[in-house]
């Protein structure tokens, strides 16, 4: 069927066994190439679907009609943008009452839990992102010379290349593609290999909100294709930046890619975010924001806490009252017991190489004080939650991100040393300090160098408007979010104003 504004909507992929299809100038359509991958249940090993794979004259063909869509979409006045994002959030709420649940389920293990967050979050960015809609803002600058007035105003940058994750499909996406959009630019979108469905709901409800054709492409890609399809992408010229939230090893990958073209991107990539518990901190309630940090979603969160520095007096309490709380989570397979609060993790791989990081530490001289050292399920996807003390930087657990459920404790006896080993890392995505002197507390979060840090909450937070992102090193660099977002995705451009009849001095 069609919609007014030429937005042919196809039932591509509304059955959760229907093929996926690539959605090019708002057609669903087939790859040039007639390439395909499957997408696989990480539980069960089966096969949900058939997914389009992306060739390079896909991407060529969408980036070229996104470079054509955009200047329209620019010159649409910024209530009409506001709205279609509006629209798109109240349509994005309802599906959690129809496929959503199924998809992310299958795709990625996601709890109950998990699926409304997901869906619950993404519909506040897009309610969020809508209300920057006014505030992209010029300037008037002094001008020395007479008969000038100097305007500085925010243009669009273009085309922006958009790359989200599996962990949080849905919300990631949309933080991908919504400021860049609301900004005036025009998106291509390579989701994860892993949830093309589920990051296919965010294209799904800005189609069905009036986005005009063009304006958001969608092209999911086989692993084996992604190097040379992103790259293309990157190096064509109309195309003007990338953003990407993963890996710092594919970040590294992008960062050098856009260097060599220099065209700015945005990466948010990993993180081994550290907690700070000083002697004067609520013990259970650190426990309760640790444990909910380091567990929600099995670890697999950039902003997951895997690092608890506690100080020495506190030691003991602490860790009694962590393994406690570790071992009350209900973990199992969410497709028998949809009451579990961790499932599996989102690969086989990714658990092996998770239970490897663990095993290593504890062959190399740490002490497990939780887990049992053991994968779980159909697939060995399902791991429980794992805690350690005495993990030393020899080991590989203290400098890799596990992005599973694995929290490691040390020690410390001065505020100093404390701030010390929060820093030893090449990570700088986000952290936590607890104390009840909240003074305290901001001064050592100062000194902790991250790029968000929380007093006596959890390091898994973030709203809409914060300006989201690492502060360099392994977790990029570059901001989410806001009004930084608004700084990423234009550009400055001074116009000078000058009185006719003036007279230049050689």
């Amino acid at each position: 069927m069609s919609q007014p504004n030429g937005v042919h909507v196809s039932k591509s992929g509304t059955s959760l066994a229907a093929p996926q299809q690539l959605f090019i100038s708002g057609k669903y359509q087939n790859s040039q190439n007639k390439g395909t991958f499957p997408v696989k249940n990480p539980m069960t090993g089966e096969t949900i679907y058939e997914c389009v794979s992306a060739s390079l004259d896909d991407f060529a063909r969408a980036i070229e009609e996104a470079h054509a869509a955009q200047p329209s979409w620019a010159r649409l006045g910024p209530s009409s943008r506001r709205l279609i994002l509006l629209k798109a959030a109240d349509i994005m709420e309802t599906y959690i009452d129809k496929d959503a649940p199924a998809i992310l389920s299958a795709e990625v293990s996601a709890t109950r839990g998990w699926v409304r967050a997901n869906i619950l979050s993404t519909a506040g960015v897009f309610r969020e992102t809508a209300a920057l809609a006014t505030h992209i803002k010029g300037e008037i600058v002094p001008a020395d010379r007479p008969g000038t007035t100097i305007l500085v105003s925010r243009e669009p940058v273009g085309v922006v290349l958009a790359i989200s994750p599996w962990n949080m499909p849905v919300t990631l996406t949309a933080r991908a593609v919504c400021c860049p959009l609301i900004c005036g630019n025009s998106v291509v979108l390579r989701p994860s290999e892993f949830s093309p469905k589920s990051q296919h709901l965010v294209v799904r409800a800005l189609t069905e909100a009036g986005l005009p054709a063009g304006c958001l492409q969608f092209l999911p890609t086989s692993a084996a294709d992604t190097p040379r399809a992103i790259e293309f992408a990157i190096r064509n010229p109309k195309v003007s930046r990338a953003n990407f939230t993963g890996s710092d090893r594919v970040g590294r990958i992008i960062a050098g890619l856009s260097a060599s073209c220099l065209k700015p991107c945005v990466l948010e990539l990993g993180g081994k975010a550290p907690v700070v518990v000083l002697e004067d901190a609520d013990v259970e309630a650190a426990v309760e924001a640790v444990v909910y940090g380091a567990m929600s979603n099995s670890g697999q969160i950039c902003m997951s806490t895997e690092r608890a520095i506690v100080h020495r007096s506190l030691a003991a309490d602490f860790k009694a009252l962590l393994v406690k709380r570790a071992e009350s989570l209900r973990v199992g397979n969410h497709l028998e017991d949809p009451d579990v609060q961790l499932s599996g993790l989102f690969t086989a791989a990714s658990a092996e190489r998770v239970l490897g990081l663990i095993q290593g530490a504890v062959d190399a001289g740490a002490t497990l004080l939780a887990g049992d050292l053991a994968l779980h399920g159909p697939c060995r996807t399902i791991l429980a939650p794992h805690i350690l003390t005495g993990v030393t930087r020899d080991m590989d657990l203290f400098h890799r991100e596990t992005f599973g459920p694995v929290l490691f404790v040390s020690e410390f006896d001065t505020d100093y040393e404390a701030v010390a080993q929060a820093n030893d890392s090449e990570f700088s995505l986000c952290a936590s300090v607890f104390s009840r002197d909240v003074l305290r507390a901001m001064d050592a979060a100062k000194r902790i160098r991250t790029g968000s840090c929380h007093v006596n909450g959890p390091t898994v937070y973030i709203e809409a408007p914060l300006p989201n992102g690492g502060v360099g090193g392994a977790s990029g660099y570059g901001r989410f979010g806001g009004v930084a977002g608004i700084e990423e995705f234009t550009e400055r451009q001074i116009v000078s104003l000058v009185r006719p009849g003036m007279k230049y001095a050689f």
